[in-house]
């Protein structure tokens, strides 16, 4: 059974989710500071499968906590802030969360967004995949370049896996976002975009060789072997 935690100061807020994700089957913890949460993610008997966070905390905010846990731990984030401005939004994801969801948000949303990501970091049985350098192991959701492990989140590593799935190819934007993220593109959605961006920065830090994301304007990404 999926064990989520729920990170976030309001309590009324903290516990109406808790209490509607544990309706749906799931183990739900929560803390009400970044201290409190981080200490349940570094504690192997605690270690949540996801992690539901608030931005805007006293103390460690939501942001300081998400660059801390991105030191150690691959689960899946998403965010939840009251900010919706698309800054603040480009921000999160910027520092490793894989999806962000504006306050108020519907419980049922955040469900959805919860089942989505889950599906897209679940183990699948499924052989190495190579590009170049590059080599996907989809089963262990793990890349490499060479012999360097890229530390990727579950969002990054599914969108890589969907473009070298498909290398040489064009993928749309709203097919990158329903495959990395388990939802349909929004109006002045940047997410895929940013998402991109942290990749192409990994993949060159880690070699020069490494395939290289291209994007057509407009259209979306794609993912070249080699380098330019």
């Amino acid at each position: 059974m999926p064990k989520i935690l729920i990170v976030d100061d309001d309590r009324a807020l903290a516990a109406l989710l808790a209490e509607y994700l544990q309706r749906e089957g799931f183990v739900v913890d929560v803390a009400h500071d970044g201290d409190a949460g981080l200490a349940q993610l570094h504690n192997p008997s605690t270690r949540p499968d996801l992690l539901i966070l608030d931005v805007m905390m006293p103390g460690r905010d939501g942001l300081e906590t998400l660059r801390e846990v991105r030191l150690k731990h691959r689960l899946p984030v998403i965010m939840l802030s009251a900010r919706g401005e698309p800054v603040d939004r480009v921000i999160g994801l910027e520092l490793g969360a894989d999806d962000y969801l504006t306050k108020p948000c519907l419980p049922r949303e955040l469900l959805a967004r919860v089942r989505a990501q889950l599906r897209r970091n679940a183990p699948v049985s499924a052989g190495s995949l190579q590009v170049g350098v590059l080599r996907l192991e989809p089963a262990e959701r793990r890349a490499y370049v060479g012999e360097q492990e890229l530390s990727l989140t579950g969002a990054e590593f599914q969108l890589l896996l969907t473009l070298a799935q498909r290398t040489g190819e064009l993928v749309d934007k709203a097919t990158l976002t329903r495959m990395a993220l388990g939802r349909e593109l929004e109006r002045f959605d940047r997410s895929i975009d940013v998402h991109v961006s942290r990749l192409r920065h990994k993949l060159t830090e880690a070699s020069a060789q490494a395939p290289r994301i291209e994007s057509v304007r407009g259209a979306g990404y794609s993912l070249v072997a080699g380098a330019a």
